[in-house]
């Protein structure tokens, strides 16, 4: 039996905070109390949170692929990529992976995920990792390929969610043709006519493989034992589509009035920390403040800057008057949408997934991270 008592914290709790002491006991939250215990760890007045819960990071894609043209070496990037989200409160991660690929032409995308997902969860079993990994299969319906790669993987893989994207021209997030040209020609060097054949691809191929890709990724994500996500919602019809489909967690929609009818349908509402604090979208949609003061934010995820979740929780929790609602964005509630009763709150019997972290200057500096009961940073 292998025991850690945390003495002399702020532990914020889904109704509140209480100053008291929490008793880690074979992975577990065994005890929590007011008050000291005797012996353990003096976390001198910090607050102790749940670990962080991130749905939806494209963090590891930056380690394998830190320049452009150079695939680094996965392990090392994989085992960079978990030390750097615990480093930052992490504790569960669905890490973010692209199934639908577009072999050749311009903004040609090769498949990657079913290789990469397999050295992730060999390191997993060999517990080289500190913190708890699922995949989150991003399956883009304007592709080629993406019912021959989602058929490789299968229940025993941890696949958590699968996202349905659709990044066809003139739609969702790249309705603004505009913009979408800025971010093409910049990032590939092209020219104008071959930008407009490249739409013109894209909308061709949506138009022949887009209903197919669509109903096959739900069926898989049911195989799986997933949960489903929409992506780019922009609509109230869009949002109906995914009510149809049983989706119950909306990754950045781009209007409130889709995330006004997430609300009606039931569909927890996520956006990302990075348009929080930056206060807006880069691609010009909905700004996550906005929604927050509508009261249509339920999830925040970090999408490409890790650090930046544990930031938006302490912005939430100053926006809304409730530091422990502000927490819940990235801890019960991100469980909740997930399927995980396991963790995301302080709670005797469940995990002993903790952050223990002091507020500087409108972010936090993180003291202590433990993972199902373990030091992880």
């Amino acid at each position: 039996m292998t025991e850690t008592i945390l003495n002399n914290a702020v532990l914020v709790l889904p109704d509140g905070t209480m100053q008291g002491h929490l008793v880690i006991r074979d992975g577990k939250i065994a005890d929590m109390g007011a008050g000291r215990a005797q012996g353990g760890e003096d976390c001198e007045g910090d607050l102790l949170i749940p670990g962080l819960i991130e749905l939806h990071t494209d963090n590891l894609e930056r380690h394998i692929q830190p320049r452009p043209g150079v695939d680094w070496p996965h392990a090392a990037a994989i085992i960079a990529h978990d030390a750097e989200l615990a480093s930052v409160g992490i504790t569960t991660v669905f890490d973010a992976m692209r199934v639908g690929s577009i072999p050749s032409g311009i903004g040609r995308y090769k498949a990657y995920a079913r290789g990469l997902s397999r050295e992730l969860l060999e390191l997993r079993t060999q517990g080289a990792l500190r913190i708890s990994h699922f995949l989150h299969l991003r399956a883009e319906v304007c592709s080629e390929t993406l019912i021959d790669e989602m058929a490789l993987f299968g229940p025993e893989d941890r696949v958590g969610i699968v996202s349905l994207m659709d990044h066809t021209p003139g739609q969702r997030q790249f309705r603004d043709i505009d913009k979408l040209r800025a971010y093409v020609m910049g990032k590939n060097n092209i020219t104008e006519a071959q930008f407009v054949e490249h739409v013109a691809r894209l909308r061709e191929m949506r138009a022949r493989f887009g209903e197919a890709h669509e109903a096959a990724a739900v069926a898989e994500a049911r195989r799986y034992g997933a949960v489903l996500a929409s992506h780019d919602d922009t609509t109230a019809d869009h949002v109906a589509v995914s009510a149809g489909h049983g989706i119950r967690l909306a990754e950045f929609p781009t209007t409130p009035e889709a995330a006004a009818a997430c609300r009606a349908h039931g569909i927890a509402i996520m956006m990302g920390a990075p348009n929080l604090i930056r206060g807006g979208s880069h691609s010009g949609n909905v700004a996550a403040a906005e929604l927050a003061g509508m009261d249509l934010l339920d999830i925040v995820s970090s999408d490409y800057v890790p650090a930046s979740l544990l930031t938006s929780a302490l912005m939430l929790g100053e926006i809304w008057g409730d530091m422990a609602r502000g927490i819940a964005t990235v801890t019960a509630a991100p469980a909740q949408a997930a399927g995980l009763s396991d963790r995301g709150r302080i709670a005797p019997g469940l995990r002993a997934d903790l952050v223990r972290l002091r507020p500087v200057a409108g972010s936090a500096v993180v003291r202590g991270v433990w993972s199902a009961g373990r030091r992880a940073a």
